[in-house]
């Protein structure tokens, strides 16, 4: 992989939002999952914690710290089951 390194910290800033989001949903936090059911909150934290699987594993990171990362794509993984 060949990011410039404005490209990384623009990933790595929307891996920290997809953290949150992970974060959020499966603390059930009411002004985020509004009327989402079940199912669909457990679909929205798939989709977020693959994502950061994807975008972690890239080749040319730095020292930025992925400790949050790891712990979400852990926590979403367990959430979905």
């Amino acid at each position: 992989m060949n990011r410039t390194d404005a490209q990384k910290a623009l990933d790595y800033t929307a891996m920290g939002h997809s953290v949150t989001v992970i974060t959020n949903l499966i603390a059930g936090d009411a002004d985020v999952i509004g009327d989402m059911t079940e199912d669909y909150r457990k679909e929205k934290v798939k989709i977020n914690y693959q994502s950061l699987e994807d975008v972690k594993a890239y080749d040319d990171w730095g020292s930025e710290d992925m400790t949050a990362v790891t712990n979400a794509i852990a926590a979403g993984k367990k959430f979905v089951g």
